[in-house]
């Protein structure tokens, strides 16, 4: 079974029934059986900003919610893809097509990261005798068969652990498990900035592949971080697709957690907003030279977010935002001079990590 089952007896008592406790990964026997993937959008299922963007070169969110691409050379098209694992229950996946093959830098990489708020990563208990294991697991796709590595970067602590993992067989969905022993040097933060960056590295250069890859938790050496791993990004052939990210306490891996959609959607919702509506902004004098609109989020975001493609269907004298806040933000236009105006479909608001 790819996809984990909702059994409501279970969410009510928290039993496990008719199992073997000591064969069930620690997620599954404690009480986070729910939302126990630290990975939000892992199906892919969520692309709010676009389902496909090309000729990208350099590092941000283009597609796919909560993953970010990273790229120091290279150009790609990336996209929300239809192509998945037969039969595993995902409808969606990550797809990074290589459009112009890039020249490896000594001092660059190209990866997919995930970077996680250290609020969320309290119960792992890092930096304390009780450290927990993590394993993270997935389905990946690539025209580039040989090793590629994985990472999990403590940026509270510059901390990092990386292990190896082989494609086998090209352009052929794979499941891989890795676990990662858990580190008793550092706490995370509680806070909501970016504790945990989980990398899926493609491509590295030199200043990251030249020494011994660092497989238990140490200060971050750079040499150390991205030993053997292949250029992904060394064709305009290759093609390199994910999906079902997971990552989770404990030293199994337990099949793929289900979140509905509109869960998905709100936990992104935290990170970015985009409006699926035009809004009208109404006149605060009798001049009709002010105007004001309220833009309430559909969840509290991590942070202040940053405005985005703001517009306008009359722009008058002046636009923008102000009173921004977690929770919403005010849209203004000046100078209407009598005129109608609204908020035009498509305005972002960004709190990404």
């Amino acid at each position: 079974m790819a996809l984990s089952k909702i059994d409501v007896a279970n969410m009510l008592t928290g039993e496990v029934p008719n199992a073997n406790v000591a064969d069930l990964p620690q997620s599954k026997i404690e009480d986070n059986i729910n939302f126990r993937n630290i990975i939000i959008n892992g199906d892919m299922a969520v692309s709010q900003r676009s389902t496909s963007t090309a000729s990208v070169t350099t590092a941000g969110y283009y597609t796919v919610d909560r993953m970010q691409w990273i790229a120091d050379y290279g150009t790609v098209t990336l996209s929300q893809d239809t192509d998945v694992p037969t039969g595993q229950g995902f409808a969606n996946s990550f797809k990074a097509d290589v459009t112009t093959a890039g020249t490896v830098v000594s001092a660059g990489y190209v990866l997919l990261r995930q970077k996680v708020e250290g609020q969320n990563l309290q119960y792992l208990a890092k930096g304390t005798s009780d450290a927990k294991s993590t394993t993270l697991s997935f389905w990946i796709k690539s025209t580039k068969t040989g090793t590629y590595i994985a990472e999990l970067y403590d940026a509270d602590n510059t901390r990092q652990i990386s292990k190896s993992y082989t494609v086998d067989t090209t352009n052929t969905w794979e499941k891989k498990t890795i676990t990662f022993a858990g580190d008793t040097t550092g706490a995370f933060g509680d806070d909501h900035n970016a504790s945990l960056f989980v990398n899926l590295y493609l491509s590295a250069g030199s200043d990251y592949t030249s020494g011994t890859l660092n497989t238990s938790w140490a200060a971050s050496v750079n040499a150390n971080r991205v030993v053997g791993q292949v250029d992904a990004q060394d064709s305009t052939s290759n093609n390199i697709y994910f999906t079902g990210i997971q990552l989770e306490a404990g030293t199994t891996a337990s099949d793929f957690e289900v979140v509905p959609y509109g869960q998905n959607l709100h936990r992104c919702y935290r990170y970015y907003f985009k409006t699926l509506y035009t809004q009208w902004v109404y006149s605060i004098n009798s001049g009709n030279t002010l105007s004001r609109s309220e833009v309430v989020f559909k969840n509290t975001m991590r942070d202040t977010p940053t405005a985005g493609s703001i517009a306008f269907s009359n722009s008058g004298t002046g636009n923008g935002t102000q009173f921004d806040n977690k929770n919403h933000v005010t849209v203004y236009v000046n100078g209407l001079a009598g005129l109608d105006s609204a908020l035009n479909t498509g305005a972002t608001f960004s709190a990404e990590l």
